[in-house]
């Protein structure tokens, strides 16, 4: 992975802007900040960043707002600062498209490592040269097309995902019938092993169901093995 990757910092608090500038130029990194969102998308107006860091707890816009717009128009990967003991924070962050999240007060080395994580993600997303380009997976009434990261329903309608929930439902169509428990998808989506009592993978789980139209308690896509894990369940079908 290239190390020229650019970041977006968007954090009312000066002194941190100004250490993860520092940290995270000296790391290799181009390095974009601004103190709220309508800086934010100023930023956003001239430049794509390849990350953006974003805090919860803004004046303005909170992080979450701006969580939402970011996702009308992009997939960037996008990483949460949170209280350091406000699950609650982490949770809604997960199911407004966010990817990972950090809780404050953190290390500069741990975020680093969150970062290299999620951009390590988003380059195996990308499509390569040696893959066709018309490569498209069916399953139950939908068609994922990999390359795109677009899902088109039988009856003809558009849904484009975020990149973990992109992440995870390439993972379960490459595997279908097989257990995955939550320290793999957790993983696959964010580059590290699940904690203990952690619900990001299951909200991560129950927000792909609802927007398959999966229902978990009699489901026709995504299983709940209990005490193990997650199995997708429906036939896949490879299209040219």
């Amino acid at each position: 992975m290239s190390t020229s990757k650019q970041l977006l910092i968007v954090d009312d608090d000066q002194e941190i802007r100004e250490l993860l500038n520092e940290y995270l130029t000296r790391a290799g990194f181009q390095v974009l900040t601004a103190a709220e969102g309508n800086e934010m998308r100023q930023q956003l107006s001239r430049h794509s960043p390849d990350l953006i860091i974003l805090d919860i707890m803004m004046p303005g816009d909170d992080g979450f707002t701006l969580c939402q717009q970011i996702r009308r128009d992009s997939q960037v990967p996008i990483i949460m600062l949170t209280a350091a003991s406000d699950e609650a924070d982490r949770v809604i962050g997960l199911e407004l498209g966010a990817d990972d999240y950090i809780a404050k007060p953190f290390s500069p080395r741990e975020l680093q490592a969150r970062i290299k994580a999620l951009l390590r993600r988003a380059e195996f997303r990308q499509p390569t040269k040696e893959k066709e380009p018309s490569r498209r997976l069916q399953f139950a009434e939908w068609t994922l097309d990999t390359l795109s990261h677009q899902l088109t329903h039988e009856d003809g309608s558009l849904l484009d995902l975020s990149g973990s929930d992109f992440v995870l439902l390439n993972m379960f169509l490459q595997q279908p019938g097989q257990v995955l428990d939550r320290d793999t998808i957790s993983d696959a989506t964010r580059g590290r092993e699940s904690l203990p009592m952690e619900r990001g993978i299951d909200v991560q789980i129950s927000r792909l169901r609802q927007k398959l139209g999966d229902n978990g308690k009699s489901p026709r896509i995504i299983k709940t093995i209990r005490g193990s894990g997650y199995m997708l369940i429906a036939e896949v079908h490879e299209l040219p």
